[in-house]
């Protein structure tokens, strides 16, 4: 009797850690996870609250319960093009291809989950940029889309997208008119019309050019008119008489064989006839 007690006292924590040993093998995958770089989970409680919308679980080795659930979610930007056909303003058909850089608000992970699910590109990013793509550019004339309100519509089309993905708790990072394609004979009135008032500018363009150097031109003969006028003013006969003197004087000092005569013009001036150089 006494061996028998022994032999179940011996039996008792082997068959104890054996249990634990097979429950460990089986429910090991459901009590681990390793969510992975780029990555963030989503607790499901079964038994208690269901969906924990408190805290979002990062990269790394987790422990949980086996009846419990983590679901894994991306949570790097990512992107999304749509190419749909749009009416501007007028009326006129116009194809749109437009991308937008998104990622699930990583604090709001729980929320996001529980109310819309890993289909949310599907459920609500897409239709979001579609009908602010739609909405924005049907305020806009086809010239505008196609010229000079482009980077407007761009920035429209963000904020539109970006106030209904806020509610979703989805992070909208950037918006982007990749291509926007016009009927054939719209774009080509288009850009004839461009085309037209680009000519126009540049002969404005040179006929201002024009005038501002005639303008010059005037100012700088008006200015050689007025310097003429104070020069001939300021030159009197004494003046003159003055500046010959000092001249004649200058050119008896000099070394040059020359014939000077003095005295024989009719202003008194000396008259140079010859020298060596």
């Amino acid at each position: 009797m006494a061996q028998q007690e022994f032999s179940i006292k011996r039996i008792g924590p082997i068959a104890i850690v054996v249990i634990v040993v097979i429950f460990l093998i089986i429910f090991w995958s459901r009590m681990t996870v390793t969510i992975n770089s780029g990555e963030a989970g989503v607790l499901f409680r079964t038994l208690t609250n269901g969906v924990d919308t408190t805290h979002t679980y990062g990269e790394g080795f987790h422990f949980l319960a086996p009846w419990n659930k983590m679901i894994v979610y991306n949570v790097r930007q990512q992107e999304t093009a749509e190419e749909m056909n749009v009416l501007s303003s007028n009326g006129l058909e116009i194809k749109a291809d437009v991308s937008a850089w998104y990622k699930p608000d990583y604090s709001q992970l729980g929320l996001l989950h529980q109310q819309i699910g890993k289909s949310y590109l599907r459920v609500v990013v897409i239709p979001a940029l579609r009908a602010s793509a739609r909405s924005v550019i049907g305020r806009y004339t086809p010239e505008q889309i196609y010229s000079t309100k482009r980077d407007a519509i761009q920035d429209e089309i963000y904020e539109e997208t970006k106030a209904i993905l806020d509610e979703k708790h989805v992070d909208l990072d950037q918006v982007l008119i990749r291509s926007i394609v016009l009927p054939p004979t719209i774009k080509s009135a288009i850009e004839s019309k461009l085309k037209q008032e680009q000519e126009s500018l540049e002969y404005e363009f040179k006929l201002q050019k024009a005038q501002k150097e005639a303008e010059r031109q005037r100012i700088d003969a008006e200015g050689k008119a007025t310097a003429n006028r104070i020069l001939n003013a300021s030159l009197t006969n004494m003046i003159l008489k003055e500046k010959g003197i000092n001249a004649t004087l200058e050119l008896a000092n000099s070394p040059n064989a020359k014939v000077i005569v003095i005295g024989n013009s009719d202003n008194g001036m000396p008259i140079i006839l010859g020298g060596d150089k």
